[in-house]
């Protein structure tokens, strides 16, 4: 007898296929952050209170005046450290701490001490290091290697040894590569003994902001911020067939937005959204598209966007506010983007209104925990007041500390260690205030080992030239076109994006082929944008799409067609960055790169081009989608996604084509007898 759906038998079941898929995603979390260990009893501890520690050490730095020699080699100890305690050197060894671990977290330590204590002269001699300087350089470098084969995999410490073989192999390379070559010596003086290296700029970034939004980030997640923001959408985007589409879109950009990790999110609101998506008539692979696409849309989102917005505004020397400024109407884009397939697919597979449990009426969700918005936007505040992104960062992490306290069930300390009620330390130590130090800490070690990482590949550039040689090559091949060395270039950032995490593959590009668009008159704000924004594509391209893999591990979909439906909602919004950099109008879509360029701005042409890039972006999502009035046929289909191509190229002349190519594809759509709408598919159930 077949078991009857509610009974004992089918929930035990759906309960087990929802562990299996959580089970799946979190290995995608794993390849993206390392395959962390969990560790109990006194090793548990023991690791915590470290963790704890570093986040204290990060936050006492914002407020007091900790000097640069010291603070990125202390912020680079701790991350090695932990690295080897907290992720173990192979799979078989997970969830102990063995000897060899305990070693090179102590060489760790030893190497920051042999630094600090060597003072200013121990920076004097760079360029004649002693043999002791050799030694803990050489250690330092094989560390900060391992730390990230642990967190990140094989690909960026391979990718990293091939830079410190080309420089030290200069001499015996065939032209236009060849240079002067260096010894290991003079090699380690760069990366260990000066604030060009290991400690140069990715790591000034992490140790001074990165950290620091992670921090934050924790505490909204603890307080229950991350919990809201997924309710108050599912509250608020309901009502129509395209709620369930919406209340991703919306739920992604809320939750995303503090956040700034691609694949966290996609999971934390897969595993919610999901049976939703599947009820409105989503297939297993539309619906994980979907999810991935809106995972991705953290990375380029404000207030935080991904780390690689942080080493933006230090590689420019520009302030965060300027970033965030950039962002806006490009971040606006994306999610236009993503609103209007879901419109469109509603459309197509003629989607049902979908009725789910809502915990609350959007009106009652605010009322209680609107507070949550004021933590959101309390960065942006600070900055508009005058702060610092540091000082911004470390008031806000403040304000969601006091504002979780307005709520007892938000509280990061429980109301009853300020009543006296039970034993103080169980209060402390189990606290959502000491997880969410910990978590801080440990929830960036992958990014930190990463641009430890980079600043060795930097280091090389500069020392080399690499960058120069590169860029000269790529406008070489190029022609001296702008536009194929924006696609070259384009091809460069996501290719290397294929093998690498976001922030290595943005610092890779920013000193290897930015070079090439700024030859070009690219303005530097406009061609770090763009890598930035084809560096995110790493998020969603094969082999490394981590986000739709993750997405299909929950919905049971297939992990290569789950990609290319997130790459039909999101490839819309990409071809943006070519608007910026082929036209000196296009820089009105990053709002003219600075709040003192903008007071100067034609407002008339950043509208102009805000409603091009709109129009093409709409052309576009009806050529992918195959829908626009009706369903649309082969030359139909062939007319908008020109159209879109046309009006994502700044100029007069290419606006006009593309708004007739768009008119013309229209009037066939009206001339043509009306079709049916197609039905929706068979939703399987989740499993």
């Amino acid at each position: 007898m077949t078991p009857s759906p509610g009974t004992p038998e089918v929930v035990a079941g759906e309960a087990t296929a929802a562990e299996a898929s959580v089970a799946r995603a979190e290995q995608y979390i794993e390849a993206e952050e390392g395959a962390a260990n969990k560790l109990g009893g006194w090793l548990g501890a023991f690791v915590a209170i470290a963790a704890f520690v570093m986040s204290a050490f990060h936050l006492y730095t914002a407020y007091a005046i900790v000097p640069t020699q010291t603070l990125r080699p202390v912020h680079v100890g701790f991350v090695l450290a932990l690295c080897m305690l907290v992720y173990p050197v192979a799979t078989r060894f997970r969830h102990r701490v063995m000897w060899w671990d305990w070693l090179a977290a102590a060489l760790s330590i030893a190497i920051v001490v042999y630094l600090v204590h060597g003072g200013d002269d121990f920076t004097d001699r760079n360029t004649a290091p002693l043999a002791w300087d050799i030694a803990f350089g050489v250690a330092l470098i094989a560390l900060v290697l391992e730390g990230m084969r642990r967190t990140t995999g094989l690909v960026m410490p391979v990718i990293t040894l091939a830079f410190i073989a080309y420089a030290l192999a200069g001499p015996w390379l065939p032209a236009p590569w060849t240079h002067k070559g260096y010894e290991v010596g003079r090699l380690v003086g760069v990366m260990y003994m000066t604030l060009e290296g290991i400690y140069g700029v990715a790591i000034d970034v992490s140790s001074s902001l990165i950290i620091l939004f992670t921090i934050y980030g924790a505490f909204l997640q603890f307080s229950g911020a991350g919990k809201f923001y997924i309710d108050f959408s599912f509250a608020a985007m309901g009502g129509r067939p395209t709620g369930a589409g919406r209340t991703v879109v919306l739920a992604s950009f809320l939750l995303g937005g503090p956040s700034g990790s691609g694949v966290a999110t996609t999971v934390t609101l897969g595993a919610v959204a999901y049976p939703m998506l599947a009820k409105a008539g989503y297939e297993r692979n539309a619906a994980g598209g979907l999810l991935a696409a809106g995972g991705l849309g953290a990375i380029i989102s404000p207030p935080v966007l991904g780390a690689a917005a942080f080493l933006i505004a230090e590689f420019l020397k520009i302030s965060y506010l300027d970033v965030l400024l950039m962002a806006v109407i490009p971040t606006a884009m994306f999610y236009l983007a993503l609103f209007l397939m879901v419109e469109l697919d509603a459309r197509k597979y003629g989607m049902k209104l979908t009725a789910f449990e809502r915990v609350d009426s959007v009106w009652a969700l605010v009322r209680g925990y609107g507070f949550h918005f004021l933590s959101l936007v309390a960065i942006v505040a600070f900055m508009l007041w005058g702060f610092s992104p540091v000082m911004s960062v470390f008031w806000a992490t403040v304000v969601a500390f006091a504002t979780s306290f307005l709520r007892r069930d938000t509280a990061l300390v429980s109301y009853d260690l300020f009543r006296g009620r039970g034993a103080v330390a169980q209060h402390v130590f189990g606290s959502p205030f000491v997880k969410a130090m910990q978590a801080g800490s440990i929830g960036m070690l992958n990014v930190a080992a990463t641009c430890a990482g980079a600043g060795i590949i930097v280091g090389v550039v500069t020392l080399t030239g690499l960058g120069l040689k590169f860029s000269g090559i790529v406008i070489d091949y190029a022609g001296g076109s702008l536009l194929l060395t924006a696609v070259f270039t384009a091809l460069v950032v996501w290719i290397v994006g294929l093998a690498v995490p976001v922030t290595a593959s943005y610092i890779i590009c920013a000193v290897v082929a930015a070079p090439a668009l700024t030859k070009l008159g690219v303005p530097d704000f406009a061609a770090h944008m763009f890598i930035f924004y084809y560096a995110v594509l790493s998020e969603v391209s094969p082999p490394t799409a981590l986000s739709p893999f993750a997405a299909a591990a929950i919905t049971g979909g297939d992990p290569y067609k789950t990609t290319l439906q997130c790459w039909k909602y999101t490839v819309p919004a990409f071809l943006l960055p070519f608007m910026f950099v082929l036209e000196p109008a296009g820089l009105g879509l990053l709002l003219m790169g600075s709040t003192k360029a903008l007071a100067n701005a034609d407002w008339g042409s950043i509208a102009i081009v805000t409603a091009t890039a709109a129009a093409g972006i709409a052309a576009l999502a009806a050529g992918f989608a195959g829908w626009a009035i009706k369903r649309t046929n082969v030359v139909e289909r062939g007319l908008f996604i020109a159209a879109g191509f046309a009006l994502a190229y700044p100029g007069i002349t290419s606006d006009i084509i593309g708004v007739a190519l768009a008119a013309a594809a229209l009037v066939l759509q009206w001339l043509r007898k009306g079709e049916a709408v197609v039905p929706a598919p068979t939703a399987k159930e989740p499993r």
